[in-house]
């Protein structure tokens, strides 16, 4: 499970802890409550500043944040709390803010007395500190609601990993093998674009291949393969001289990926034949490096390998698809690829054997599976005019039909948009979306629709 560090920021006034000190008892007790409910989410890390009501308390809480390297702070208005405290501090931060508006009363009808009005009125310290932060310039995110008769702690997670996410996607660097497949256009923008967002890209040359594959020893092909054995469906009749040999070019892929520090990559078929280097096109390094975390797109697509990295570093079930044939009868699209899936997400053990490779001079090994069932989002980031971005994000259902023949002989799975296959397609396109995209099991709408926030990418939802 991936995690992200938060730090959690409680405001409070000193004015209610010289006129009503006892007052102390029920609100460090509702922060506790609150800080409590983020600590057992397996995937959050809390960092919990002590409440803050001075600008150099909210000082202290900001640096320990930013030497703890939090992902985002979370704050928590306890009571109202004066904005112009904590203005310089949180105009002068560059961590990212989302702000939890939430009180500890779910009913509050008139029935309360005086002393409870005093306990659930932060809802109007948080309008003071908004305003400051709109007139600062300073970009926040807000979801409110009641912390246990909503939804919103979720939704603050949400917000915090779509932040992270975008984090990781203005720091990706991704390895480009074999460069673009020639004519296909909807993926490709300038290297300006990237320089903008931060993206880079390290390019792996015929002759660092076979460097890589140099340095590959035979002690690590067999465990590779001892690996495959284990963790997958292993035909039998490959000849061991092509498997090993296989085995050694995605090791050397995976030593490049390592040494670089890479946050994904990406290969075209068409390019990583026998003159290459690697013994073929790296099929299995794709899927299992997916399946470590590490992005992936094919046909030498920098952009949407770097978006998969990034929800990668949010999301383990996370991979790169392609939608390929529509099933108008059954109101299914067809998602498949060459030979990339995160082999992780698969109904059964995925299948390894031989890949005959019509399309190039030498054939490799690969993986091969069936995508699981589940609820699921898709996310396309498509690129519009002038270095500008759309986020296209449907959330659907993965199906697996009593039909498995293609499971042998395919990376593939079938979606159930949530209307016709006719209209969503018809939708998909209307605005611009690619055709590779990000798969990621689970309800992630929210996680996408910060990205695109956090990003200043417009946000479509199908």
């Amino acid at each position: 499970m991936k995690k992200v560090k938060i730090g959690f920021l409680p405001l409070y006034v000193k004015l209610y802890d010289d006129g009503a000190p006892n007052m102390r008892l029920r609100i460090d007790a509702f922060a506790k409550e609150v800080a409590d409910l983020f600590k057992t989410r397996d995937d959050v890390e809390l960092v919990v500043a002590d409440v803050c009501r001075l600008e150099g308390e909210f000082k202290d809480a900001v640096t320990l944040f930013e030497n703890e390297k939090v992902d985002s702070m979370v704050t928590l208005h306890l009571a109202y709390s004066p904005s112009l405290e904590s203005e310089k501090v949180l105009k002068g931060t560059k961590l990212p803010i989302v702000i939890l508006d939430t009180t500890p009363n779910f009913d509050f009808t008139g029935d309360e007395d005086n002393i409870s009005i005093s306990y659930n009125h932060g809802i109007h310290g948080v309008q003071d500190m908004c305003n400051l932060l709109v007139r600062n310039g300073k970009q926040f995110f807000i979801e409110a609601g009641h912390y246990l008769e909503s939804d919103v702690i979720d939704r603050v997670v949400k917000r915090v990993k779509g932040i992270k996410a975008a984090k990781s996607f203005r720091n990706a660097k991704v390895g480009a093998i074999g460069g673009e497949f020639a004519g296909m256009g909807d993926f490709r923008v300038a290297d300006s674009v990237f320089e903008e967002i931060g993206i880079r890209s390290v390019a792996l040359t015929s002759d660092e291949a076979q460097k890589y594959v140099s340095q590959v020893t035979e002690a690590e092909v067999d465990t590779l393969i001892a690996e495959i054995n284990e963790k997958y469906t292993v035909s039998n009749d490959i000849p061991e001289d092509f498997l090993r040999n296989s085995m050694k070019g995605n090791l050397a892929v995976r030593k490049w990926l390592g040494e670089n520090e890479l946050t994904a990559f990406t290969a075209n078929f068409l390019t990583t034949g026998k003159d290459f280097g690697l013994y073929g096109m790296p099929f299995c390094e794709a899927n299992m490096a997916m399946e470590r975390g590490i992005g992936y797109a094919g046909e030498g697509d920098v952009l949407t390998a770097a978006l998969v990295g990034a929800f990668m570093s949010v999301c383990d079930e996370t991979s790169f698809i392609e939608m390929f044939c529509p099933d108008w009868k059954s109101n299914l699209i067809f998602i498949s690829h060459m030979g990339e899936m995160n082999t992780a997400l698969t109904a059964q053990k995925a299948l390894f054997k031989v890949k005959p490779m019509k399309y190039s001079d030498v054939d490799t090994t690969w993986l091969c599976g069936t995508y699981k069932e589940g609820e699921a989002t898709l996310i396309d980031l498509a690129p519009l005019a002038d270095g500008r971005f759309r986020v296209i994000v449907s959330f659907v259902e993965m199906k697996v039909p009593e039909c498995e023949k293609f499971r042998s002989n395919s990376t593939c799975g079938w979606f159930e948009p949530n209307k016709t296959v006719a209209a969503f397609l018809e939708d998909y396109s209307k605005l611009g979306g690619t055709h590779h995209l990000s798969l990621m099991y689970g309800d992630k709408r929210k996680v996408a629709e910060s990205f695109a926030e956090a990003m200043g990418y417009e946000y479509y939802e199908i």
